[in-house]
């Protein structure tokens, strides 16, 4: 299995809101990548062919909110910058309360910057379709990124590929995207309540907490513009097998359907099960009735102790736990996979990644940082990690553990930068790796893996139909809608309207024709 397939444990995606996920399992790229990545650093100064001679600033464009150590380890970055490459690097942070809203007007404004984060989960493809993103053809990459062309599998190139032309330079490190529960192991053992290993032992001891545990909210969902609700990852995605276009269409198809089906997500009897499994939970007040509007942040809050559970992916949750039981917390935490039986999948490389602005002035300065970014030792562990022995303490070469002001350098998007350096936290919880290794053993690869969407034919209707997603959708299933069956016909009627059977038979006709080209 190629490198950029394999699941590792870093904290992405995601998306905080996609945000995105992983593992502690050793880097998996392949030996060849990974010495290429290790030992074709740049000397200081050593610029080839390349005139660096005029000093450049470059601004880049992260998602998440800013570190409060920025400034500190900022200032470390940018002076190997500029001995290696005579450029600075000048960050701007898009807060996850409204980065969905302000990332698209940045480039639609066409603002002066020249690199942003990117990934599938933030509209890669269709901003990159927009123009927004400049084109990197193999002479760019060969020329300014010749770590990054050396070590990446050529599988990461090919799925960042949108109409054959690249955009982005991906992540060089493969992770898992499923979704988990962490959730007060001390409290389910306080209520004597079944292990949370099915949605039913989940919504029972989401209904417990409200009945029985005051000043706890039982879940707070993660804020963001999402389009579907925050656990449909796990109870339709996960528990059915599907595949759901990053959750900006009501649209899936079976993981093991060979012919790739496409399916209206809103008429299968599998989301009216959970439209009213939400409407249950909702009313037994399983969470905040402002949730809808919410602007919490949901790890704070479980790190309050003011929620009892939330979802995330395994990077993401294991580190959080890390971080809690190094620092004494005093709950007792556990992570749940509530769909223990169901096929495993990982990210394709556009999970994350780094694009170069199309109006850039410095393209080639732009790509030559992101190589040392992305390749050299000293300013990956910068980037990941921040300063030694104030964020963290390294262990060997690969491995890590957190260091005294750890919280004051994370929780951004420096994972456009994941790379065979990435370090493991030597201190991740034994029940993640448990869980890691289950994982990387059941891994399932299905014949649309790597396809993706061009949505440049049905813009329209995919706009109107993703207003109506949040119109009608998202307070169906916050189980704010008293009538279930009145709110999800209203809900399937306005979709058909607003042009879903258009979006559906473009996608069927795109994934017929990728089959029949990958000789499926």
């Amino acid at each position: 299995m190629s490198g950029i397939l394999m699941i590792s444990m870093l904290a992405a995606c995601g998306n905080n809101n996609g945000n995105t996920g992983g593992s502690t399992a050793e880097p998996q790229a392949s030996a060849a990548a990974t010495e290429a990545a290790g030992t074709n650093t740049q000397p200081a100064g050593d610029s080839g062919t390349v005139d660096t001679s005029q000093p450049v600033t470059l601004k880049m464009i992260f998602v998440g909110p800013k570190p409060v150590d920025y400034d500190l380890v900022f200032g470390e970055i940018n002076k190997k910058l500029k001995e290696k490459v005579n450029a600075t690097l000048e960050a701007e942070f898009l807060d996850w309360s409204d980065w969905a809203q302000k990332y698209p007007l940045k480039l639609a404004a066409n603002e002066n910057f020249d690199l942003i984060y990117s990934a599938n989960w933030a509209g890669y493809n269709d901003q990159a379709l927009k123009g927004g993103f400049l084109e990197l053809t193999d002479e760019l990459l060969q020329k300014y990124a010749p770590m990054t062309w050396e070590a990446m599998p050529e599988v990461g190139w090919g799925q960042a590929k949108v109409n054959g032309k690249l955009y982005m330079v991906p992540q060089n490190r493969g992770e898992t995207i499923e979704k988990l529960i962490l959730y007060r192991e001390d409290l389910r053992k306080k209520y004597n309540l079944p292990e949370i290993n099915s949605p039913e032992a989940y919504a029972t001891y989401l209904k417990t907490v409200s009945e029985k545990e005051q000043g706890v909210t039982p879940f707070v969902p993660e804020t963001g513009d999402w389009k579907l609700h925050n656990l449909d990852r796990v109870l339709l995605k996960q528990q059915n097998e599907w595949n759901m276009f990053d959750f900006d269409l009501p649209i899936g198809f079976k993981l093991s359907d060979p012919a790739g089906k496409v399916f209206n997500v809103y008429e299968t009897p599998e989301f009216k099960e959970l439209v009213y499994y939400y409407k249950d939970l909702a009313d037994h007040n399983a969470w905040s009735k402002s949730a809808l509007n919410s602007k919490l942040d949901h790890q704070q809050e479980f790190r309050a102790g003011k929620t009892a559970s939330i979802t995330h992916n395994l990077g993401t949750l294991g580190a959080l736990m890390t971080d809690m039981r190094e620092k004494n917390s005093p709950y007792e935490l556990a992570l749940a996979d509530i769909t223990p039986d169901k096929k495993k999948s990982v990210a394709v490389s556009t999970q994350n990644g780094v694009s170069i602005h199309a109006t850039t002035k410095n393209p080639e300065r732009s790509l030559m940082v992101i190589d040392l970014l992305q390749n050299d030792k000293e300013l990956h562990d910068l980037m990941m990690n921040g300063i030694t022995a104030v964020h963290y303490n390294p262990v060997g070469d690969d491995k890590y553990t957190n260091a005294e002001k750890n919280a004051n350098y994370t929780g951004f998007s420096n994972w456009g930068f994941n790379s065979p350096l990435n370090r493991d936290n030597a201190s991740f919880p034994d029940e993640g790796n448990a869980l890691t290794d289950k994982w990387e053993a059941e891994v399932y690869h299905y014949p649309l893996e790597t396809f993706v969407f061009d949505n440049s034919k049905v813009k329209t209707e995919v706009a109107n139909v993703g207003n109506v997603m949040l119109q009608y959708g998202i307070p169906l299933e916050y189980g704010s809608v008293k009538d279930v069956d009145g709110g999800l016909a209203k809900l399937q009627a306005q979709v058909k309207e607003a042009g879903i059977d258009t979006i559906i038979a473009e996608v069927q006709r795109q994934i017929d024709e990728f089959l029949a080209n990958s000789g499926q």
